[in-house]
């Protein structure tokens, strides 16, 4: 399909982002407030379960139409996750998409049989209407719910309370125009009163990897849960310093190892 489709897939993702992360937002005005307009986004995460219409393959199938393609995989044994990312075919700039699932089987039966629940509902309303991003195939869950999912991976209970949705945006430290480094973005990011992830060290990889990633804390919400609303993490803006490997090309690729603690930028407050 045209590149006007794939923009316009990213133009709803990042709506529906910044409606809920209102940290993006003002540190894209930290940026332009330096005279830094280049902000060039480097790749998206969204999240989902292993199963049904709505697992990992289905979702590739899906982004196959705006032009992308299977890039790479990776594992994740402690949080039961399993990944690829996506490239677009033709477009260089068009930012790359991290697709995880959960493996539900690794989980309790309780678990298991919750998110099979949201999953079925997910396959009537796809088989009806289709398949969307960004979305939230099924209902409202209830706080409690949320809550008996957190006890056993924090990656359910997000998924199951925020649906298909892009869970971070990343800046490429690259393309910006005055700020050179991850090191001084993170400086600039910590003196403007924002939050950084810690888990791994706020710098998650190194030039060795040809990566280096940081991220901020999700921002905490009030999300409208089946009773009420609830204060809970939502979403969170990433940051990627990209190396060149030995051929001179820059590594467009993921760390597993990084990517594991910066899926921890939506812990629970």
């Amino acid at each position: 399909m045209s590149t006007q489709n794939h923009k316009a897939l990213f133009d709803a993702l990042w709506n529906d982002y910044l409606a809920i992360t209102p940290d993006a937002e003002a540190i894209h005005k930290e940026f332009k407030a330096l005279g830094d307009d280049t902000i060039i986004n480097d790749h998206i995460a969204l999240r989902t379960f292993n199963e049904g219409s709505i697992n990992l393959e289905n979702i590739g199938k899906h982004l196959e139409q705006f032009g992308y393609y299977a890039a790479g995989e990776y594992h994740f044994e402690e949080k039961k996750l399993y990944a690829k990312h996506f490239q677009h075919e033709s477009d260089e700039d068009a930012p790359k998409i991290f697709v995880s699932e959960l493996l539900l089987e690794e989980f309790s039966a309780e678990l298991q049989m919750f998110c099979r629940g949201l999953i079925a509902e997910a396959n009537w309303n796809i088989r009806k209407d289709g398949l969307t991003l960004p979305s939230r195939p099924w209902g409202k869950i209830t706080r409690e719910a949320y809550e008996r999912l957190l006890e056993e991976s924090e990656y359910a209970a997000w998924l199951a309370a925020f649906g298909l949705r892009a869970n971070h945006f990343t800046v490429s430290v690259n393309k910006l125009r005055d700020m050179k480094n991850i090191e001084t973005v993170n400086q600039f990011l910590k003196d403007k009163g924002f939050e950084l992830n810690t888990s791994g060290g706020e710098i998650k990889g190194n030039e060795d990897v040809c990566l280096k990633q940081s991220a901020t804390m999700a921002n905490i919400v009030d999300w409208e849960f089946n009773g009420g609303k609830h204060p809970i993490r939502s979403c969170f803006y990433e940051f990627a310093e990209r190396f060149a490997m030995d051929n001179g090309d820059l590594y467009q690729g993921f760390v597993a190892a990084s990517a594991d603690k910066i899926f921890e930028s939506t812990n629970a407050a």
